[in-house]
């Protein structure tokens, strides 16, 4: 009970604070401290949760390493001119009738070609913004049809982080995966591209400063040598090199564009990679593009590091055990599919991360899947179409709150955020109407 109690005092916490606009680090910091004084209660010294805590938290390391490399990428790339150049090529090349349907569809390939729904936001998405900000679309349009997009290759893309991780933890072929994941996710696409495409004759951009191309040829000198870093990321991902190590790459080639081609100083260029871009050319130019630099990413760090800290310490003393057996006692295979889905809300709720609410909700939702008619493949899928596109969901978790701060928004993208909630409900359908087959136990 007094678990059960922490549980829904800490939600609304967490829930208040969103829709206040309070920042997410504030509750999580009061739900953690909620969370120790339980398991002090129950028994557990203060030093062994401390140690638990600091556990959870060394696992963020290569999460936080990420943040820090997309504030790098943005910062390099505004100033070297890759930004403005994307945005200049793309108000000739994208019609104001179909912008948002174009949002959707390039953030979805270069998202594919990546396999990051964080490198997909702070690059093309950062230009789509970027444009739109020139003219009078309402901003979480856009921001749901980026980050929607940026979550197709996030969850099929085979450079996919998550893809793979869901791979490894269910013992199954991610190929294979992928393959299942495209014939699950075709009807979602269409009805999505759909909505964009109404949505995009419903709002076609109108530039509120005419001037915006000739503002950026002006200031930065526009050719199609300044879009060298997003090609060659594009380019070292086809090649299949770590995505960690193209935004290096990706970085060191901006940087040198935007030290002998825009002359900006070193001290200058150091400026803007640790505290962010800004301009000062008295033009609409300077309030467009600012942005990026490691600092960036400090408050976004914050939350992470307190959400594993929250993993850690419910590995330590595995307080989630005991939600387990009555859990699996209430789940029917007709129904094993929306219980996933409403265990990765809750995991994504509490994780504040999608790599946490995958792993919390595989452990607990396993038990469930042995006799499966498909074996783990059926796991592994499920959590493909609920967990990982319902975690950008959660206004809370890091998997929609980086997009949103590098896009300078909210959620109040999410309701626009269409494919990520009709893939989720369109194959829950599809589990309501399938036949069950024979049962295959899993390895």
């Amino acid at each position: 009970m007094d678990l059960l109690l922490a549980l829904i005092l800490s939600f609304l916490l967490l829930l208040f604070s969103s829709l206040k606009g309070v920042f997410i680090a504030y509750p999580l910091g009061v739900a953690l401290a909620i969370f120790v004084g339980l398991c002090w209660h129950r028994g557990f010294a203060l030093k062994t949760l401390f140690r638990f805590g600091v556990e959870g938290i060394q696992r963020a390391f290569p999460v936080l390493s990420v943040l820090l490399l997309i504030g790098l990428v943005i910062a390099s790339w505004m100033a070297a001119g890759t930004v403005p150049a994307l945005v200049y090529y793309g108000l000739q090349w994208i019609h104001p009738h179909t912008f948002l349907l174009m949002a959707f569809w390039l953030t979805s390939g270069v998202s594919l070609l990546i396999g990051t729904s964080f490198g997909t936001v702070g690059t093309i998405g950062l230009a789509l913004m970027t444009m739109a900000q020139g003219s009078d679309l309402n901003p979480h349009l856009l921001a749901g049809a980026v980050i929607a997009g940026a979550y197709v290759g996030d969850r099929c893309s085979p450079m996919s982080s998550s893809a793979l991780l869901i791979a490894t933890i269910t013992r199954t072929n991610l190929y294979g995966n992928l393959k299942r994941m495209w014939r699950t996710s075709g009807v979602s696409l269409l009805v999505s591209s759909l909505i964009y495409l109404a949505l995009s004759l419903q709002h076609p951009i109108h530039l509120t400063t005419p001037s915006l191309p000739q503002d950026l040829d002006r200031v930065f000198h526009i050719q199609p040598l300044l879009l060298l870093p997003a090609l060659l990321i594009l380019g070292l991902s086809v090649a299949q090199v770590e995505v960690k190590r193209s935004m290096l790459l990706s970085t060191g080639v901006a940087i040198a564009i935007a030290l002998f081609y825009q002359h900006h100083s070193p001290l200058q260029l150091l400026q803007f990679l640790c505290l962010g871009f800004h301009l000062e050319t008295g033009t609409s130019l300077d309030a467009l593009l600012l942005g990026g630099g490691m600092l960036s990413m400090a408050k976004v760090s914050l939350v992470v590091m307190i959400s594993t800290a929250f993993v850690g310490l419910f590995a330590g003393t595995r307080m989630l055990e005991s939600i387990q057996e009555p859990l699996m006692r209430r789940t029917g295979t007709r129904n094993r599919f929306l219980t996933t889905g409403l265990v990765g809300v809750g995991t994504a709720a509490f994780g504040c991360t999608q790599t946490i609410a995958i792993l919390l909700t595989e452990q607990l939702m396993r038990s469930k899947y042995k006799e499966s008619p498909t074996g783990n493949a059926a796991l592994a899928l499920d959590l493909e179409n609920t967990v990982v596109v319902i975690s950008p969901l959660i206004p809370w978790n890091i998997a929609g709150l980086v997009p949103a701060t590098v896009l300078s928004t909210d959620a109040g993208f999410i309701p626009y955020a269409c494919y990520l909630y009709l893939l989720p409900l369109a194959n829950w359908l599809y589990s309501q109407l399938a036949t069950p087959s024979k049962p295959q136990l899993c390895n």
